[in-house]
Formats: C-alpha cells, sequence, structure tokens
C-alpha cells in the first residue's frame, strides 16, 4: 500500500475495457493481448498527481495476473517512447521530471518503472472515492429495473 494514502484519495480503475482495450476478450489472468484504451495511460499519469491509482480486476485474485497487468502497463508506457522528439508531450514532461540519467532509453525505464510502482494493484475492492468500470451502473438511491441490467452492454460492445 502507498505511502501517502492518508493524503490523497484512491480513485480505482478496473483493468479490462478501462485500461486494456479487451477486444479479444477473456483469455486467462495472465493473457493480455490487446493494445491499451486510447486516454488510458494519459488518465493513469495525470491521475497520479492528485489521488493514489489502484487497479482492481477479475484478474486480481491471482498473483500472476497482478504481474501480468503491471508488466503490460510497463510495455505500454515503453511503447510510446521510441525517442524524445517521437514521445507525447505529457509523458515526456513526466519522464523528464523524473529522471536523473542518460541516455534516453535510461530514463524511460526509470520514469515508468516509477509511474506503474506507484499503481496499487489491489487483491481486494479499495475504499475508493470513485470508482471507474466499464461494466456499472451508477446506483443513485434508485434500483434499476431488471430490463435495463439485462440489456446492459459495455461502452465498446
Amino acid at each position: 500500500m502507498s505511502k501517502n494514502t492518508k493524503t490523497k484519495p484512491i480513485i480505482c480503475l478496473d483493468f479490462d475495457g478501462v485500461i486494456h482495450s479487451y477486444t479479444s476478450g477473456w483469455q486467462g489472468p495472465r493473457i493480455i493481448p490487446d493494445e491499451p484504451v486510447p486516454g488510458a495511460l494519459e488518465f493513469i499519469v495525470k491521475a497520479q498527481e492528485d489521488f493514489i491509482v489502484a487497479i482492481y480486476s477479475s484478474r486480481s485474485h491471482a498473483l500472476l495476473g497482478r504481474m501480468a497487468m503491471k508488466a503490460w502497463l510497463k510495455q505500454e508506457f515503453v511503447k510510446l517512447c521510441p525517442g524524445y522528439e517521437r514521445t507525447p508531450k505529457w509523458l515526456a514532461d513526466e519522464i523528464t521530471k523524473n529522471s536523473f540519467a542518460d541516455p534516453w532509453e535510461d530514463e524511460v525505464d526509470w520514469a515508468v518503472n516509477k509511474i506503474v510502482n506507484d499503481i496499487e494493484f489491489r487483491v481486494h475492492k479499495p475504499p475508493a472515492l470513485v470508482t471507474i468500470d466499464d461494466r456499472a451502473i451508477q446506483f443513485n438511491g434508485v434500483f434499476p429495473g431488471l430490463e435495463e441490467i439485462k440489456q446492459f452492454k459495455p461502452w465498446n460492445k
């Protein structure tokens, strides 16, 4: 658990369908074949300024599932950094802010490890200020109709 849990609220993110595009469907807790949802990685980096970012997923119950999510995130962040000039500005700024080494590959490795290591990969759903999940209906004090639930579809279906 992060040291600054008392100073920042938690934002809980689902993994499949929110961070990982999940276009190939479920293939097991360790198999993560698809690209990130557009904007997901940038959202994580920006959210870390004000929140503790926690990921809780159906993969979370398995240690190897949590390890796979962490490795996938590192890989996807690194893919965005082929060189300083071709790295998105939001990520290049984060890398140069958190790095102290040359060459660029070492800076990327250092910053990506920091970004991903600051994410909490939870075994249980955390007491978050807010949860972002592609398979949820917001409860507003009135239960939804069963027909509404039966017809529910995630954003990407």
